[in-house]
């Protein structure tokens, strides 16, 4: 099956299960929903258009996507014990999430617990390896903070909202709101098309770009402020400070992908491959010595291009797992 038929069918399995309230089958709690689904979901949500004066208000599903700023309300009509929210804004957002009014029995099991990231199927992005917090620090629990901190505040473009409540009736409302991110580091695309530049200004960090597409990649520029070294990229890029990655793979970890090409000298393009996974992945790896900046243009690969890559030993690495 095509990747553009499985994400049809994800959609309208997604679809069917909202509408008929059947989200349990979707086991967030263990992390089940795939790149597909969510894709699903995203594409959903973008094709809301309202004008800008206008505050934007819905109620929320137990399995759901929010890609625009507005008020958001989640009431229980059951027990309702898997639940998750995806949140993503533009590239250069992080995101906010304010608690308006939360009516949910803390003592009694019930917790909505604010994620920096996304989870799926037990995987994080940004990885551990990529972001700037600690785990554990990565999550805020409503009934131990939420009081005392009504404002929750994400390290990049995406971040997830869990929850569980046991009683019918329990609810709660939260305003998603967009803030601008000078340096954006960790980003989630949109869109299967675009292009972006990611610029790591002398910090030592890790930064990646991910597509949940199967996408051809067009570096237009790669300036790693340090001399060419050709030779040393010839030899591998592991004992670089500095370098760029591209990676592959059917899941969000980056540090559990597969790695397609590393690049460890600096050059104006094009230099472009074609990648067969669910999700790709632009990683800049800095020593904190530079200014460092990679330009990159996507797109997405038609399905006669995926059956062209079947057996092309690298580039379909992700269509043979």
């Amino acid at each position: 099956m095509s990747g553009t038929s499985r994400a049809q069918l994800c959609f309208l399995l997604l679809s069917v299960t909202a509408l008929r309230g059947h989200a349990r089958f979707l086991d967030i709690q263990d992390n089940e929903i795939s790149p597909e689904g969510l894709l699903s979901l995203l594409s959903s949500e973008l094709k809301r258009e309202l004008p800008e004066e206008f505050v934007y208000r819905r109620a929320l599903r137990c399995l759901d996507m929010v890609a625009i700023e507005g008020q958001f309300t989640f009431t229980a009509e059951r027990p309702q014990l898997n639940c998750a929210v995806f949140f993503i804004g533009e590239p250069s957002d992080i995101i906010s999430i304010e608690y308006d009014s939360v009516n949910i029995d803390c003592r009694g099991g019930d917790f909505i617990k604010v994620f920096d990231g996304w989870v799926m199927k037990g995987e994080k992005f940004p990885s551990t390896q990529d972001h700037p917090l600690p785990l554990y620090k990565r999550y805020s629990d409503y009934c131990e903070t939420g009081v005392t901190r009504p404002i929750v505040r994400s390290s990049q473009n995406v971040a997830m909202l869990f929850f569980r409540l046991h009683q019918s009736g329990s609810s709660f409302t939260v305003t998603f709101r967009k803030l601008i991110n000078p340096f954006p580091c960790n980003v989630v695309s949109q869109t299967p098309e675009g292009s972006f530049t990611m610029i790591i200004p002398q910090q030592h960090r890790n930064c990646s770009f991910s597509i949940i597409y199967p996408v051809e990649i067009q570096i237009g520029e790669l300036s790693l402020g340090q001399h060419n070294d050709l030779k040393r990229s010839i030899l591998g890029c592991a004992g670089s400070g500095d370098f760029v990655e591209l990676l592959g793979g059917n899941g969000m970890d980056t540090s559990k992908m597969y790695p397609m090409a590393d690049l460890c000298y600096s050059f104006n393009g094009p230099a472009q491959m074609k990648v067969g996974c669910d999700n790709t992945v632009i990683r800049m790896v800095s020593s904190g010595k530079f200014v460092n900046r990679v330009s990159f243009q996507y797109r997405l690969l038609g399905h006669q291009e995926l059956q062209q890559m079947k057996g092309n030993s690298v580039e379909d690495v992700c269509l043979r797992a």
